[in-house]
């Protein structure tokens, strides 16, 4: 099966095989630890390759033409305690984490996700 660019990042947030990316805000967020993501996601070698281009810049033109914005994480904590020691963590190492927020994109709406189409 392909699965279109929302439904591989929906996959991803919901697996536990990746540290790099989580729900953040509730489920309403998306929170990439930028140079993580780089190297468990973009920099994997053979099969299975996530997403076709290994580039950052790729992948974050990809999550604007579906929609999604950049958005600044304000000084509130997340409300689940994994997104409270995913981001206390990420921040801790000084990495950049970057946050995008589609309103079609929501983990209690699943239903939503059909409504990310490429702009």
């Amino acid at each position: 099966l392909s699965f279109n660019f929302p439904q591989k990042l929906w996959k991803m947030l919901e697996s536990d095989q990746f540290q790099s990316v989580w729900w953040s805000n509730g489920g309403k967020c998306v929170a990439i630890n930028k140079e993580l993501f780089k190297e468990e996601v973009l920099g994997r070698e053979g099969p299975p390759q996530i997403f076709a281009k290994k580039s950052m810049k790729h992948f974050l033109q990809q999550v604007k033409l579906y929609g999604f914005s950049e958005i600044q994480q304000d000084s509130q904590r997340s409300a689940s305690l994994a997104e409270f020691l995913a981001e206390e963590e990420a921040s801790s190492d000084h990495n950049q984490i970057l946050y995008y927020y589609n309103p079609s994109f929501n983990r209690e709406h699943p239903h939503l996700l059909e409504r990310c189409k490429r702009k």
